[in-house]
């Protein structure tokens, strides 16, 4: 019985618990989020979105289940070269647009289970935190645009098998 009793109560608080994430959700506006489509062999593609915060957020991390990896990524032209790097995490200021965008910050899938393509919804969870230290989760479902939707820096290319743009 005071098995049963204490079963009982972990999974009475483990639902408040989730209560409460479910109500700090929404302090972030998301607008024209869509997912580049893929090629047959191509294992990494990018997430791109505008993001607004109601209230000083930090972008610590995203994940997605089609993707074995997601890294938030940096677009950055050093000494004439562009390159791509991961970054721990993106500031998103109050009230200012963040735009996560070919040739600046995106979302990187990296190790993708399979291809993507134009029609397909890519979900995908973004995790981010509030100057209180209070972490939330925003749930997404990307539309996948075709492969030549908008032309992105060739730096991406580096991705798995090398080479710049110079």
């Amino acid at each position: 019985m005071n098995k049963i009793l204490r079963h009982t109560l972990i999974a009475t608080l483990a639902a408040a618990s989730l209560g409460a994430w479910a109500q700090s959700q929404s302090r972030l506006k998301v607008e024209d989020a869509w997912v580049r489509g893929t090629v047959a062999q191509q294992k990494a593609t990018g997430a791109f979105m505008r993001l607004t915060a109601e209230r000083e957020l930090r972008l610590l991390s995203a994940r997605s289940p089609i993707a074995g990896v997601v890294e938030i990524h940096e677009m950055a032209l050093n000494d004439g070269i562009m390159r791509m790097r991961a970054v721990p995490g993106l500031a998103l200021p109050a009230g200012k647009t963040v735009e996560l965008k070919p040739g600046g910050y995106h979302v990187m899938l990296l190790d993708l289970k399979a291809p993507v393509s134009a029609g397909q919804q890519v979900p995908l969870t973004l995790l981010l935190e509030g100057q209180d230290g209070q972490r939330e989760q925003v749930e997404l479902q990307l539309p996948v645009r075709a492969l030549n939707a908008q032309t992105m820096g060739q730096g991406h290319q580096q991705h798995p098998s090398g080479g710049h743009m110079h």
